[in-house]
């Protein structure tokens, strides 16, 4: 287990401690349930109640000797018990997996709910530095490259949407993990019915699972993994593009430095994106874990333990990574580091050659084919590009432009704010509710139609 990065309350859910007490938990749900139905003592389930408890250290003892974990946790609990009329009811009717599945699954749901906690902070960081910059332009790239004008409130409000549509799917992700099992060694319910299973898991929060083998199917683990992977590659996406924006050519974002802060043992000068790259470096762990939980999926017939021992790395760690990094991320937000000017510099550092588009659109309009106005518009381009001059400038000298295009409509051609024209449009779109989108929607049809 990854126990450098934890925080407390991850860390407890995935500690032995707790692990064997959400196991009691289950064993205790089964006897009152068991014994609610007649099939136990009501005197004996009231006993073990009161009684039941372990030692962590007499469990791991007695496991060294039997070399299985369920064998040394109920004889530890029989010990503590220390009544046999009381203890011969514990782990009635119930197999291994029917306690430790169903105790996991309520690990996963308390380790759910700090991530679910996590990816709304996340939401909220996003949103709020969204609105703050939703009008500060700065250059769109593709392939690294100027492309046109964007605005740095855009760059977020796309983190902010993906961000909220992982939120969804992790939801229904922890939900489908939020059942239990009670139906025997093969899921027949040899010795328990139905209708007890269903009691058992309604105590624990629970739902039961329609059918099941010795084990619930581990398809369910594997989507909730591959979901906490997506997340972690979002994440990833965030702190690469901000450890783009840092580089010094760059230099428009970068993660907060505070002042006592060491960049490098070597360069006094450093101020590196440490934080984007250890988020970049334990997404790679959080996907890798994903085709672990894949390969688990197929078990021989109705149980091995295959699966078994890299569940116990593979769900600690990615729940724990992704509440980490998820944390990190918000901070990394909440702090960034945003420099206006610089982005406004390095729109306007190439003399208008981000506005080639709208000069080839134009062309088209005043009459000019798309292919003539292409290699027109692209000719000064790679003129400007090459020898550093200043694309408008060239542009304004051409009377093949100047002859069809106005003073006024090259100006035009050339205006950010004609660019950013739609970015509240989007930003509706992204953070207003549905019925006020689809309100504007019916609007804008009944105008078109007057």
């Amino acid at each position: 287990m990854i126990t450098r990065y934890t925080r407390p309350e991850m860390g407890r859910i995935w500690s032995d401690e707790n692990k064997f007490r959400c196991w009691l938990d289950v064993e205790l749900a089964a006897t009152a349930t068991l014994a609610d139905a007649g099939l136990v003592p009501k005197a004996a389930a009231k006993a073990m109640a009161a009684r039941a408890d372990f030692n962590l250290t007499r469990i791991q003892a007695i496991e060294a000797e039997v070399k299985h974990d369920v064998i040394a946790f109920t004889t530890a609990v029989a010990e503590k018990i220390a009544d046999p009329s009381v203890s011969r009811w514990l782990h009635y009717g119930l197999t291994s997996n029917d306690v430790v599945d169903t105790a996991q699954a309520l690990q996963v749901k308390a380790a759910s709910d700090l991530i679910a906690t996590d990816l709304r902070r996340l939401r909220e960081a996003l949103k709020k530095r969204a609105f703050e910059f939703q009008h500060t332009p700065m250059i769109g790239r593709t392939h690294g490259v100027h492309a046109e004008p964007i605005t740095f409130g855009l760059k977020l409000s796309n983190w902010y949407s993906e961000v909220t549509r992982h939120s969804e799917r992790f939801r229904r992700a922890a939900e489908e993990m939020r059942v239990g099992k009670c139906s025997g060694a093969v899921g027949t319910f040899a010795h328990l019915e139905p209708e007890y299973e269903e009691q058992i898991c309604e105590r624990l929060g629970l739902k039961p699972v329609a059918v099941s083998s010795q084990v619930i199917q581990r398809d369910r683990h594997a989507h909730y993994l591959m979901t906490l992977a997506g997340i972690a590659s979002t994440l990833d996406k965030i702190a690469t593009e901000i450890r783009h924006l840092q580089r010094t050519e760059v230099r428009e974002a970068e993660e907060f430095f505070s002042e006592k802060q060491k960049g490098s043992s070597a360069m006094p000068h450093k101020r590196n994106p440490v934080a984007c790259e250890q988020i970049s470096g334990l997404a790679r762990i959080v996907r890798a874990n994903a085709q672990t939980a894949l390969e688990n999926v197929a078990l021989w017939h109705e149980r091995d333990i295959s699966h078994s021992s890299a569940e116990r790395v593979i769900l600690p760690d990615s729940t724990i990574l992704a509440d980490y990094l998820l944390h990190r991320t918000a901070t990394l937000i909440e702090t960034l580091l945003v420099y206006p000017k610089r982005m406004l510099a390095n729109l306007e550092s190439t003399g208008g050659l981000v506005y080639s588009g709208q000069l080839l659109l134009d062309l088209a309009e005043a009459g000019m084919s798309r292919e003539d106005a292409y290699t027109l518009v692209q000719g000064h381009a790679m003129h400007a590009w090459k020898d550093g001059r200043n694309f408008r400038q060239l542009v304004s000298k051409d009377k093949r432009i100047t002859g069809r295009i106005s003073q006024r409509k090259l100006d035009r051609a050339f205006s950010l704010q004609r660019q950013l024209r739609n970015v509240d449009k989007i930003f509706a779109r992204v953070f207003e509710t549905g019925a006020q989108v689809s309100g504007r929607r019916s609007q804008a049809k009944k105008g078109r139609r007057k």
